[in-house]
């Protein structure tokens, strides 16, 4: 089994390099150009980076794509219905059993369970059915472009740039999603250059092609993030009535036995251990689902940021490992996208931190939600409601 050292060049900028890490938008060839001059201040070889640039363009398919991530605003009981099909259940139990040794060098190795793996496999690619069909090297320049998120994307142009210094990637066929993300798993070049590894021992790392270089590599990169060994990420709990909801959610965090002192349980199993810290989430309210979550759960942002999306992974996760199906509830009507950007100029104008109008009920809009609703005498479920909207 072999890693990939961290590149310092890619990772570490110089000054000048700062400066031109904050431009974006403009004149595309431009841009172009402005990437050539810094990825020869970094040292790359003039002649590599032509050829890396030469048929770079700026694709409009990436932003639309980027623009229209509707299935993120989603309420995590239709988005995890979506995503967790019976075929998918089926699929991850077969290939479970047809990569049983490499799921067993995961855990052994790096601490990471196998639900979690197939889970976040599942979803990125179907188990490496779907992987995309967008050229990596233009959507990652064309999402550099964009001012939307130039300081994440700008810095992986040249990750990708030093993945071809290295002959792990083709600038003229190397394909994958939209974002710029590469293989079964879908990991951006900066993730591939510091975590991936050669898990089939062929000497090469393929996270095309080779699942075992795929999942190895996945579960190197959680482990360097964050995962503990062997420790849980997610519970199904029922909530006691009269529980203060203001201390649920991802700001409070207790440890289990001060949450079963509290009147937490189980819905099937039993917890663990009573001293691991723990929070409780409750995705769509007090009348929906419940869960306990743990320090490996917020590992999970660093692979995507959604909160729905990492919730229904990590619940998926426990399916997988012999979980029963979430007891559902009958929660409250949520809102919209242009209810929730409503909303989220509402709580701005109070003066909360919404992280911006973007229609997503993300981490920040849960939490101003949660406090606004305390101030007006309401459940502090972090559940924006039409009524909320209506008082706001």
């Amino acid at each position: 089994m072999r890693f990939l050292p961290v590149l310092a060049t890619v990772l570490s900028l110089g000054l000048g390099a700062t400066a031109q890490a904050q431009t974006c938008g403009g004149n595309f060839s431009s841009f172009v150009s402005g990437l050539r001059a810094e990825a020869l201040q970094r040292g790359f070889d003039p002649a590599l980076t032509d050829t890396f640039l030469r048929n770079v363009r700026q694709e409009q398919s990436v932003i639309n794509a980027d623009r229209r991530q509707g299935i993120f605003q989603r309420p995590f009981l239709d988005f995890s219905r979506a995503l967790i099909s019976q075929n998918r259940m089926n699929a991850g139990r077969a290939n479970y059993d047809r990569f049983r040794s490499v799921f067993d060098r995961a855990q052994r190795d790096y601490g990471v369970q196998p639900g979690i793996l197939l889970a976040f496999w599942a979803f990125e690619t179907d188990f490496g059915a779907v992987q995309g069909d967008f050229n990596t090297v233009s959507a990652l320049v064309t999402l550099a472009h964009d001012c939307r998120r130039p300081e994440l994307f700008r810095p992986q142009v040249f990750a990708a740039l030093e993945m071809y210094r290295r002959g792990m990637l083709d600038p003229a066929q190397t394909r994958g999603a939209w974002a710029g993300e590469i293989g079964m798993v879908q990991k951006l070049p900066s993730d591939i250059i510091n975590y991936a590894v050669d898990g089939d021992g062929d000497g090469r790392i393929d996270l095309q092609r080779s699942a075992p270089d795929a999942l190895l590599s996945a579960a190197s990169m959680l482990r360097a993030k964050g995962w503990r060994a062997n420790e849980p990420w997610l519970h199904e709990v029922a909530i006691p009535q009269g529980l203060d909801l203001s201390r649920t959610g991802l700001r409070t965090e207790l440890t289990v036995s001060q949450w079963a002192q509290m009147g937490v349980r189980p819905t099937h199993g039993s917890l663990p251990s009573g001293n691991l810290r723990a929070s409780i989430i409750l995705p769509q309210g007090h009348r929906g689902p419940a869960f306990m979550i743990f320090h490996n759960f917020r590992t999970l942002f660093e692979w995507n940021q959604s909160f729905t999306y990492v919730t229904t992974a990590a619940y998926f996760a426990t399916r997988l490992m012999g979980a029963p199906v979430y007891q559902a509830g009958n929660p409250q009507q949520g809102l919209d996208q242009n209810q929730m950007r409503q909303l989220q100029t509402a709580l701005a104008q109070r003066g909360f931190d919404v992280g911006g109008i973007d229609g997503i009920l993300g981490a920040n809009t849960r939490a101003a939600v949660q406090d606004v609703q305390g101030q007006l005498g309401l459940p502090a479920d972090g559940w924006p409601t039409p009524d909320l909207l209506r008082r706001l």
